[in-house]
């Protein structure tokens, strides 16, 4: 295997792009869906499923594992890869986020930000190095800088001001990160829903030379259309030969329009928070199993899927476990969900090397719009 981390294109289909990532723990296929395991955990998922079902890679959270077991405990015990058990790369998002999105009684300032943890109101400080310190400690392959993550809508003031701080941590980011054969850091374009101001996020990142670059800030309320109109201005000012992460997203339709504007790495609590509260995806769109209709059907959820979760449970059956609040029901819709993005995923990275990737995500759409209703009507 690779010592070094790399990346390389394989294939490109107009603005979509089929690479691979290298690293010393495994090679990840792009583009890619990164199962969330916040918590060191993929929820209702053994590990070895999420890598049967052919994911090579899963995201871990900075914010989330220093407050519970903690970054030094975690070390300790050998690095998060083997207290998971997940022998593949692990990437760690800087915990920005979640700070202003959970965190008690935060205060921001050009050091870093205090807070009080959501768990048990402890105090923390969160500083950029002291990020990159421990996502070190956990031992991930893609480590994130620290940011500021604005909610949209915000003033054009507040975006520019969260904007220009996280360029500035992002340069002591990669100071304290230095250099780590096989690893990477990886920068975050802000900029709200200003085109403008995501541009400059760009070209700054792009002239600190980092080894990959994420589009941040997007899925955090604004509608579809402002997402892509953001992608459609950020990502021409990327390199080309570095990977591109789309943090947060996201739907299939998501994924896919995203794919065609560039994007190469993807990662949402989507699939399995779906999964924990009775909604499959499916090849023919979503399937509610909540809805009284599934009571007494037979069907399961897809008779060609090689997941036995969609393969070989009757839809009464899922129904059942999920009105009785039964755990099997989370867990056979999320592992349903995850074998579906993966799935999807194949079905891009395929597309895009035989040229086709137009026309697989118009047929993609056009069995969603279809309906699992219609198809056995």
């Amino acid at each position: 295997m690779n010592e070094n981390f790399q990346f390389k294109l394989i294939a490109t289909d107009g603005k979509a792009r089929r690479g691979e990532i290298t690293m010393p723990r495994g090679t990840v296929r792009t583009p890619a869906f990164m199962p969330v395991g916040t918590g060191g955990t993929v929820k209702a998922m053994y590990m070895d499923q999420v890598r049967d079902l052919g994911a090579d890679i899963i995201l871990g959270n900075t914010y989330h594992l220093m407050l519970r077991p903690g970054a030094e405990r975690v070390a300790k015990l050998g690095g998060l890869h083997d207290f998971a058990r997940w022998p593949g790369p692990i990437l760690t998002d800087s915990g920005g986020f979640q700070v202003m999105s959970l965190a008690q009684l935060r205060k921001l300032t050009e050091s870093g930000v205090t807070f009080r943890s959501h768990i048990d109101g402890r105090a923390y400080e969160m500083t950029p190095e002291r990020s990159i310190e421990i996502q070190g400690l956990l031992d991930s392959d893609i480590q994130m800088q620290l940011d500021e993550c604005v909610a949209l809508p915000s003033t054009p003031a507040d975006i520019q001001r969260a904007m220009e701080l996280s360029l500035r941590w992002a340069e002591r980011c990669k100071a304290a990160f230095g250099n780590q054969p096989g690893k990477a850091m990886f920068g975050i374009v802000q900029g709200g829903d200003i085109a403008d101001l995501r541009i400059r996020s760009a070209q700054a990142l792009k002239n600190m030379d980092l080894k990959g670059y994420a589009v941040g800030g997007l899925a955090v309320g604004e509608p579809q259309e402002i997402m892509l109109e953001m992608l459609d201005a950020t990502c021409p000012e990327l390199p080309g030969d570095k990977p591109r992460y789309l943090m947060g997203v996201g739907t299939p339709d998501d994924i896919l329009k995203s794919v065609a504007r560039g994007i190469d790495m993807f990662d949402c609590v989507m699939p399995t928070r779906a999964g924990r509260h009775g909604l499959a995806f499916t090849r023919r769109g979503k399937v509610n199993l909540r809805n009284a209709r599934h009571a007494d059907d037979p069907r399961p959820l897809d008779e060609e899927s090689t997941c036995p979760a969609a393969r070989d449970y009757s839809r009464a059956y899922l129904h059942h476990l999920v009105k009785s609040g039964e755990s099997l029901g989370a867990m056979l819709l999320t592992w349903n969900n995850l074998s579906y993005y993966q799935h999807l995923m194949q079905g891009i990275r395929s597309a895009i090397e035989a040229g086709n990737f137009n026309g697989f995500a118009g047929e993609t759409q056009a069995a969603w719009e279809q309906g699992d209703i219609a198809r056995y009507a």
